[in-house]
């Protein structure tokens, strides 16, 4: 009995002495791994070694410096200028662009043009035609891939512009596309002469738990072609009724196609994920930008593990401070650290209209829970909460005085801050903001409000219930 309470005490102490010497842990993450590993200290402690720190592997870390370094050196003058975010960007609104910009070196070029996708078969449909158009290179890379309609017929299309001789890049995610990677279909484009790599593989998942983690994965959603076209949003390479989930389905995303000098930016993206997969250097990626006639400033944006803790966080809070009228933000998954929480609720106080479109139906119990814990102070600062009734909203668009727009793969929660590689598109332009406003509009014409009244007349365990996982909601 001695002995198992003295392994039983140093296990305790040993985690806790790890929590206590991180200085990248917010004070309410290391309160909840506290929680954690004094109610379940032995599961407490597993789940710690496996998941309580976003590390992915000194090797990894150093490749991905390598990967920026020449980057900078061999494309600098495709990641823009800073002088341009005062010559481009409205003076309100350039705290935000120049944040972003901190994050990868990527400034704000004009001469983009955007047109926002209908609905999933016309995604799939204009990307395919772009596809077959293609004459130099196509890359693509994606955290789901399904082996459904939508991600066999963009599988099609690799394979047709590879045997006509257009060099094809794809990647898919190790985790989200694991069944995709070891399919028959994936054997195919590789047959076909489409140069396939695997971000975060798992191939070796015992290495991979005792060096980083398993749940550190890339979450980005990224298409270029010929360095003329790139589509950014949330839609992964799947079926809106996306079938390992049907449930929840259908399932809501938004995609825009952009034109102009963000392509290259958001290739300059999937080029740092491809280097660090295959250990290729920037040569072999053809670099050129197209600058249309007019056209709208906008910026593309990376972040993940690799990158500087707290950008994505520290971005949203900028952007919800240069709102001046109104924000209305859209996002399956809300799980805010303080500073985003704090934010918004400021935005509310000083007179801003913020509107917030979540799913009523959650595919994750955890974070639905966790969600609306925060609905309370919320509503209280005056933020109109809607929920989504018309299947899972997946969706992560944001809008800002219907001149600015981010769009892309980031959720509001924790593993879009700390653990997925993501990629989003910051531009300012009335005509992009208002479709993609629009867009937000038929959300919440599907959506019920939720009223202050409803939240406080919940029961008392349903409050409980929130408030305990929104407690451990750092470690989730």
């Amino acid at each position: 009995m001695t002995v198992i309470l003295v392994l039983h005490t140093t296990l305790v102490l040993v985690f806790t002495i790890r929590i206590l010497l991180r200085d990248d842990l917010s004070p309410p993450g290391r309160l909840a791994w506290f929680v954690v590993l004094n109610l379940l200290p032995y599961f407490g402690s597993a789940i710690y070694f496996l998941f309580g720190e976003t590390d992915i592997g000194n090797r990894a870390s150093r490749r991905h410096k390598e990967v920026f370094e020449e980057i900078r050196a061999k494309a600098s003058w495709f990641m823009g200028d800073a002088a341009n975010i005062e010559k481009l960007i409205e003076p309100v609104y350039q705290p935000a662009f120049r944040y972003a910009a901190s994050i990868n070196g990527f400034y704000p070029s004009s001469g983009n043009s955007s047109e926002l996708m209908g609905d999933g078969e016309e995604t799939i449909t204009r990307m395919v035609s772009d596809i077959d158009a293609a004459k130099d290179h196509v890359h693509v890379l994606y955290y789901i891939w399904l082996d459904d309609n939508t991600g066999h017929t963009l599988a099609e299309a690799l394979i047709r512009a590879a045997k006509r001789g257009v060099t094809c890049r794809a990647m898919a995610d190790g985790l989200g596309s694991r069944a995709m990677i070891n399919s028959a279909l994936w054997q195919r484009m590789k047959e076909a002469g489409v140069h396939l790599a695997v971000a975060l593989s798992l191939k070796h998942p015992i290495r991979t738990m005792l060096t980083s983690r398993l749940d550190l994965r890339n979450h980005r959603k990224i298409t270029v072609i010929d360095s003329r076209i790139t589509y950014c949003g949330s839609r992964n390479s799947a079926d809106p009724e996306f079938r390992i989930k049907a449930k929840y389905a259908p399932w809501v995303d938004i995609m825009l196609r952009f034109t102009g000098p963000v392509v290259v930016q958001n290739q300059l993206l999937f080029a740092s994920d491809w280097m660090q997969a295959t250990n290729e250097s920037l040569d072999g990626i053809p670099l050129s930008s197209g600058r249309g006639q007019g056209g709208f400033p906008a910026q593309a944006m990376g972040v993940g593990p690799t990158e500087r803790h707290g950008a994505t966080p520290h971005l949203f809070a900028n952007l919800f401070a240069c709102a001046q009228s109104e924000l209305t933000l859209s996002t399956p998954y809300f799980v805010p650290d303080a500073t985003v929480l704090d934010a918004l609720c400021a935005a509310a106080y000083r007179g801003v209209r913020v509107e917030l479109v979540f799913p009523k139906v959650n595919d994750s119990w955890v974070v639905a829970a966790a969600s609306r814990s925060y609905y309370h102070r919320l509503l209280d600062a005056g933020c109109i909460i809607y929920e989504f009734k018309g299947g899972l909203l997946h969706a992560k668009t944001l809008t800002i005085d219907g001149k600015i727009s981010l769009i892309g793969s980031s959720n509001l929660d924790l593993r879009s801050f700390d653990l997925n590689y993501e990629n989003n598109i910051l531009l300012q332009d009335e005509a992009t903001t208002l479709a993609i406003a629009e867009r937000q509009r038929s959300y919440i014409s599907r959506s019920e409000v939720v009223a202050l009244q409803e939240v406080l007349a919940w029961h008392y365990h349903e409050r409980i219930w929130h408030n305990v996982i929104a407690t451990i909601g750092p470690i989730l």
